[in-house]
């Protein structure tokens, strides 16, 4: 082999370990934070951020409703309720349901065959911790390989009792609205512990489209969907 071919294979080989070290230094600098936010309770997070810069570009005073309450201050039927709408395997999957991910995949392809807009999402609430807390809106297969990387990492280090209290609290409720206690306050004038059956489903039926349902209170899908809720959320198991 000539000295030029050599170099030329070291230059690739070197470029290949510089690759996977940084690689890896992300992966590490990703579980530490993961690991704490398994103990410490986060004052904002990537889509906090995100929608406040949005609202600030019309209104530089803009800020955002958000109080922080702990697992056992929220009402155990919204807490039945999201998981009942977003998740009904939730305390029995590893992070990932990929039969749903399958599912809502073929789902999506007919759709956009059919020239619908409609999409239908095969993510945990776990995925979506992920996603809300880390990462962005894009839809990318690098923005979705990072959020697979962080739940798998979410479930290993949190109980799930962790999760869906990290879940509810910075999940977007409104325009400006996010958590369990801003949005009873928002929505109900009441605490995330108050929270009755019918308003916890409610809440859990307006999380897909939370700027539209916070203008469009009362559709006829909003309410139908909030009776669906009702009636599944006897059915699921919570942490």
């Amino acid at each position: 082999m000539s000295t030029r071919k050599i170099n030329k294979t070291k230059v690739v080989f070197v470029a290949l370990l510089a690759a996977l070290a940084a690689a890896l230094l992300y992966l590490f600098g990703l579980f530490v934070m993961v690991l704490w936010l398994s103990v410490k309770n986060p004052s904002s997070s990537a889509f906090m951020k995100a929608t406040l810069n949005e609202l600030r570009a019309s209104d530089p005073d803009a800020s955002l409703k958000f109080q922080w309450v702990p697992y056992d201050q929220i009402s155990n039927h919204l807490k039945r309720a999201v998981v009942a709408s977003e998740d009904s395997k939730f305390v029995e999957h590893e992070g990932v349901e990929w039969d749903a991910i399958r599912k809502a995949w073929i789902y999506n392809q007919k759709q956009a065959e059919r020239g619908k807009s409609k999409r239908r999402g095969g993510s945990t609430i776990t995925q979506q911790l992920a996603k809300n807390l880390f990462l962005s809106e894009s839809r990318t297969y690098l923005r979705k390989a990072q959020e697979l990387v962080l739940t798998y990492m979410i479930e290993f280090v949190m109980s799930k009792e962790r999760i869906l209290e990290l879940y509810l609290n910075i999940a977007q409720w409104g325009s400006d609205v996010f958590g369990a206690e801003a949005a009873a306050r928002h929505y109900f004038k009441t605490s995330a512990g108050g929270l009755s059956r019918y308003q916890s489903a409610k809440l859990a039926s307006m999380l897909p489209r939370p700027d539209y349902y916070d203008e469009h209170r009362n559709t006829s899908y909003l309410n139908s969907r909030t009776a669906t809720i009702q009636k599944r959320m006897r059915m699921v198991d919570i942490p």
